[in-house]
Formats: C-alpha cells, structure tokens, sequence
C-alpha cells in the first residue's frame, strides 16, 4: 500500500466543550481534546457513552448544543459538514450498489467538479493504496466485506481530507477479516500520516491503532493517553475494567504504602501483597486483576483457592471462569489444562494487581467487584 497522496496541511484540531443534547438527554457532555495533525486518535467506550455522537458532532451531520471546534485558527462547527473537508467511513461502507468501484471512489471528486483526467489519476492512485486495481470495473456486491471496506477507506482518503473520521468501519467483519484490515489501517496511517479518529467500543482494537485513546463514560472522558499508559496506569475501577482488568474484588488494606510500594490487602480471610501506583492509606478498596495474571500455585503469598465452573479452550490457554471460597465470580485464563468442577489454587504477583480507593472506585464497577454467586464451595 505505497501511495503519494499529498497530506493535507492541520496543525491541530481543537474540541472546546462541545456538546449535544437530544432533548432533556445530554449525549456529549463538554468533551475538550486538542488533537495535532497527523495523530491517530481513538474514542473507544460502550454503546451510549457518546463516541458516534462526537463524531457525527465533528463531520457536520449534528449541530453542537454548545462548545465549537476549530481547525488550525478557523472555526469550523458553524460550516456545513461539505465545507469541512473530511473524509468519512461509514460502519456499513455506504457504497452506491449500481456504481462501479471506479465511480464509488471517485464520486466526490466528481460532485467537487474535479477534470476527469485529474479524477481518474487519483481514483487510480486510491485504488492502488488499496490494492483494488484489479476490480476497478466490478459492482459493490462481488467483492468481499472487506474489500468494500477499503473502497470505502479509499474513496474517503482520495478526498485529500484534512481529516478523516471512521465509525467502527470493522465491526460487519468476521474475526480474520478484522484483524487483516486493522493493519491496513495502520499501514495506511503510517504511509499518510493523515489526522485520523477512530470511534470503536473494542479496546484491542484502540490499543492496537491509535497513537492515543479517548475512554469515554456516560458522555464524558474518563482519561486520555498513549495506549500503552491507558493500559497499564488506568485512572479508575471503570477504565480499569474497559482494558482487560475483569476481576475486581471488594478488599481491606492493612498497610499504608511501605517499602518499594508494597501494600497488604485482605478479603474474606485471604490476605495479599499488593503493589500500589501511588501512596495510599489503610481502609477499604478495590483489587484489579486480569485474568491472564494469574497462574497454578501460590505466587509471592499471593493465592487463592478457587473451583472452575466453566472452562472454554481458546488454543494457548484455558479460560476458566470460578467462583472463590467467599462466593466471589472470578475470571482466569491459564495455561496448565484444568477441568470443570476442579479445585485449584492460584496466585498472582503484586506487581500485577492495582488499587482503587475513593473517587477511583466507579459505582457500577463497585457494586460488580461485591456481587457473589450463591453457591460456595466448601
């Protein structure tokens, strides 16, 4: 995918307080976030938390409540979404089923009045971004979900956007299919350096693309970063539980912050050694812990006793779904084979769980980490 379409020339992109309301609904509350040219930004959260909402906010197809947007020194939330200059793909590709390839890609530089030698020169040149110059003549409907898919990226950026905007434009392809043209994406970004946002609500997915992630919660942003700090050093039970940590458990800490940031925690009888992200003081809070952080045995004094429930098979690991001494559900993906109804001990390194206390303790989140089975295992 080698390509000499010119960059489009944004410094930065600048959201102030930009809001929408349906109604008494408020769908995006004051979302500030200054993007520069060139950076690929992903707004990921669960459906309702306002990601489709801003960028729907940011191509013209929903006036802003309040707040505006500007592009470099121009604002621009006052134009019509034709007068933006941006490139958008849909989650549904939004292709013409009677037109060619050919015509689909070129069809805004045709309303634009580009020539038609310069148009079909840079229809040619997006095709072959693409690698679909073979299938230039065929309709829509012969091609595969992900070949439309990038007519529908190529079609956008032979637009020379300032920006483009992607609104889960993966989410109609099969598992194989994603993971392909997630890394044609990022070729394509890498390759343009266009300024791109990336709406999704799959966090591999945002991890893998973005230079930073926008984690949105009930319209508002929780926290933005590269991915890899995102990933390790979330700020909250919420963003916590959005990037993998799935086991939260209702904990005690019987230490404030000692040497080399151990604290000790207990629960239900149990107690740990956990290492804090930051001086904290005794009294209750919230252990997150991934699934894949947890092995066979006792790690460090760390350990539980747990008796699997479910237990599925994915090809490296065994992901096993248990429930603890205390009635707590909890979550492992381990690599030694372990069978439904087994009683097995686990431990995990301090290094690998973190704590929440007080505003960092989300109330859905919360009231998860405290919820039991009703059986329990003696």
């Amino acid at each position: 995918m080698n390509s000499t379409i010119t960059k489009p020339e944004l410094g930065q992109l600048r959201l102030q307080g930009v809001t929408r309301r349906f109604g008494p609904v408020t769908a995006l509350d004051h979302l500030d976030l200054t993007i520069e040219g060139g950076e690929f930004i992903a707004l990921l959260g669960p459906s309702g938390c306002g990601k489709s909402t801003a960028l729907s906010c940011l191509a013209g197809l929903l006036p802003l409540s309040e707040g505006a947007i500007w592009a470099d020194d121009v604002r621009i939330d006052t134009l019509p979404s034709e007068k933006r200059e941006f490139g958008m793909v849909f989650q549904n590709y939004a292709l013409f089923p009677h037109l060619s390839i050919r015509d689909n890609v070129g069809f805004g530089l045709k309303v634009r009045g580009v020539n038609k030698q310069e148009l079909r020169a840079r229809v040619d040149e997006a095709l072959a971004m693409v690698d679909l110059q073979e299938h230039a003549s065929k309709l829509p409907g012969q091609l595969s979900g992900g070949q439309q898919q990038r007519v529908a990226i190529a079609r956008a950026v032979v637009l020379r956007p300032r920006l483009v905007l992607m609104d889960e434009p993966l989410s109609n392809l099969d598992a194989k299919l994603r993971l392909q043209m997630r890394t044609e994406i990022r070729r394509l970004h890498q390759s343009l350096k266009l300024t791109t946002i990336y709406v999704t609500h799959d966090q591999e997915e945002a991890l893998a693309l973005a230079d930073r992630v926008v984690v949105l919660r009930r319209s508002k942003v929780d926290q933005v970063g590269p991915p890899e700090e995102v990933y390790n050093r979330p700020i909250n039970t919420y963003v916590a539980s959005f990037m993998g940590f799935r086991n939260l458990f209702s904990v005690e800490t019987t230490s404030s912050t000692g040497q080399q940031g151990i604290v000790g925690a207990r629960s239900h009888g149990n107690s740990f050694q956990v290492t804090a992200q930051r001086p904290i003081q005794a009294g209750r809070a919230i252990m997150a812990i991934r699934p894949e952080d947890f092995q066979l045995g006792p790690v460090d004094g760390n350990s539980l006793r747990v008796r699997a429930v479910v237990v599925e098979f994915s090809g490296h690991t065994f992901v096993v779904e248990g429930v603890t001494e205390a009635g707590e559900v909890i979550h492992l993906r381990l690599k030694d084979r372990v069978s439904a109804g087994d009683t097995i001990e686990v431990g995990f390194s301090p290094y690998s769980a973190l704590l929440f206390t007080g505003d960092e303790c989300s109330d859905d989140v919360v009231q998860t980490a405290a919820a039991v089975q009703v059986e329990v295992f003696s």
